[in-house]
């Protein structure tokens, strides 16, 4: 854990799926991890906050401060899915996906980066998508939200670099999540799981610990030269 002893962890949307992977990792890893979710954890690790309202943000982000210490690593996996016809959407459920997968982000980043430009080290992962790469019909809201989300990343990459902050992104594939089994059975992914697995290289599904794995590395000591990189872990299926 290099030279600052066991760092402080916040991974939102950690209550399930790729974020409760990514904080069961980091916690193996040796880091004191917190969570931010909507819904609490069953471990005592979760601060309930909706990543979308900045006050709960704050007063989350300043109780695992009090808590557990300063927060050096922040990985923002919080996320909602969404799925419609764009001549048939609402401005409402535009803005409701990008307040989600990209405000949520603005919120949390900026809520931790004091502690991280004091310290002169830190590391913030952003969960994209690698529908970034290749577009999803009837998600434009959820495509355009994530795109920001690279594009933030690589502009706080540079802004925060002289700081010894290092901001990447890891944009997952086709992941078995609930989310994603949700979709399946709304029959919204063009086909079934398997269908999809058939026509991804390695052959099979996206595990979170895979998403997890990746984002290990990027918080990292050895990462540290490593920043403004957006690393897909999909199978393949976006090269």
């Amino acid at each position: 854990m290099g030279g600052l002893g066991a760092k402080t962890a916040v991974v939102t949307g950690g209550a399930s799926g790729i974020g409760r992977a990514v904080a069961e990792r980091l916690h193996r890893d040796g880091f004191r991890v917190a969570v931010i979710d909507l819904s609490p954890t069953d471990d005592g690790s979760g601060y309930v906050a909706d990543v979308t309202d900045r006050a709960q943000v704050d007063a989350a982000i300043s109780a695992i401060r009090d808590a557990l210490g300063p927060i050096l690593v922040l990985v923002n996996a919080a996320g909602v899915e969404g799925f419609k016809k764009f001549s048939n959407m609402s401005f409402q459920e535009w803005s409701r996906i990008i307040d989600v997968n990209l405000n949520g982000v603005f919120h949390t980043i900026q809520a931790v980066l004091p502690d991280m430009v004091e310290t002169g080290w830190g590391r913030i992962v952003n969960i994209s998508s690698s529908s970034t790469h290749s577009g999803q019909r009837y998600m434009a809201h959820y495509v355009a939200a994530k795109s920001a989300v690279n594009g933030l990343t690589k502009s706080l990459a540079l802004e925060y670099g002289p700081c010894g902050i290092t901001v990447n992104a890891v944009p997952p594939g086709f992941v078995d999540t609930p989310m994603l089994r949700s979709a399946e059975r709304r029959q919204l992914l063009g086909g079934t799981v398997q269908d999809h697995i058939d026509r991804t290289p390695v052959r099979r599904v996206g595990r979170p610990e895979d998403i997890a794995a990746a984002c290990a590395f990027f918080v990292s000591e050895e990462a540290g030269y490593i920043t403004g990189q957006i690393l897909g872990v999909n199978g393949g299926r976006n090269t």
